[in-house]
């Protein structure tokens, strides 16, 4: 599991709770008896993987340091329908106030944590991992891809800086894939900076052509699973095989990442990780 991301939590909550005017929230003040002290429990309402219970605490910080939060699972957890995440107490307004934040949070990392769980289990025992990408909420990027390594999950490049990603776009621009890998290496001896190539092809013949090129991260993009086993029997007959890795990606679901991890590939990248999963069913039950 990765670190928690505790300065972009910080960031990512003042902007929620700046843009739900917590503050101002004239239903709880007009509604709620000033000076009333209140409990709390998060409970979940299905099955999934816990995740962002350091984004809960981070919320109610912000709302109000008189609120305790006591998580009674850790992240990574596995729970089941009924499970109580969290113990809350302190002032009612400010319990209320936060709710929703505090759900949007914990949810959405919840639901992440929990679908790759789901792609993880489903390719166990292959040897392939399960691979985040970018298509995560602008913003949420450090949260969405930490929930993604509590759900068992590996994290891809964090941003354009971080690696070398020649997609089809690049590699066009570039003049082909020989040309594009060309570039990059000049392109790094110039910068004095040296660092992770995955070039992404969409043929088998693209696949030959970045092998000769001496590429060694390929991206297998919208193939097929017959065409990514060619791939892996050509990697296999080349004479630097084992420093060559293969990753499969393109609209790969949970009903045929268990193919696609047979063929021998070591990394499957899916997108759906985080643009797609849906939300843990949670709910605050407030007691007073």
């Amino acid at each position: 599991m990765a670190e928690f991301p505790s300065s972009a939590a910080r960031a990512a909550v003042a902007a929620a709770l700046a843009e739900d005017e917590a503050s101002q929230d004239v239903t709880t003040t007009w509604s709620v008896p000033e000076g009333l002290t209140a409990a709390a429990e998060i409970r979940t309402r299905q099955a999934g993987i816990a995740s962002g219970l350091p984004a809960l605490a981070e919320v109610f910080a912000q709302v109000d340091p008189e609120v305790t939060v006591e998580p009674l699972v850790s992240d990574g957890a596995r729970l089941t329908d009924g499970d109580v995440l969290a113990h809350l107490s302190g002032p009612a307004r400010s319990l209320i106030t936060g709710e929703r934040t505090a759900l949007n949070f914990l949810q959405r990392m919840s639901g992440i944590a929990t679908l790759t769980d789901r792609y993880v289990q489903a390719v166990a025992g292959t040897g392939a991992r399960i691979l985040d990408t970018r298509k995560t909420a602008p913003g949420l990027r450090a949260l969405d891809k930490y929930a993604v390594t509590t759900g068992g999950g590996h994290n891809h490049r964090l941003s354009l800086a971080a690696m070398v990603l020649l997609k089809e776009n690049h590699i066009a621009a570039a003049g082909g894939v020989t040309a594009a890998l060309a570039a990059i290496r000049r392109g790094m001896e110039r910068s004095g900076k040296k660092v992770e190539t995955d070039v992404e092809v969409q043929t088998v013949a693209q696949a030959v052509e970045a092998l000769d090129a001496g590429a060694r991260w390929i991206m297998l993009d919208n193939m097929s699973v017959a065409d990514i086993e060619v791939v892996v029997k050509i990697r296999a007959e080349h004479a630097e095989a084992a420093g060559i890795l293969l990753e499969a990606s393109g609209t790969v679901r949970l009903d045929s990442v268990r193919a696609i991890a047979e063929t021998g590939v070591e990394l499957i990248s899916v997108g759906a990780l985080t643009h797609s999963a849906p939300a843990l069913d949670l709910t605050m039950l407030l007691g007073v």
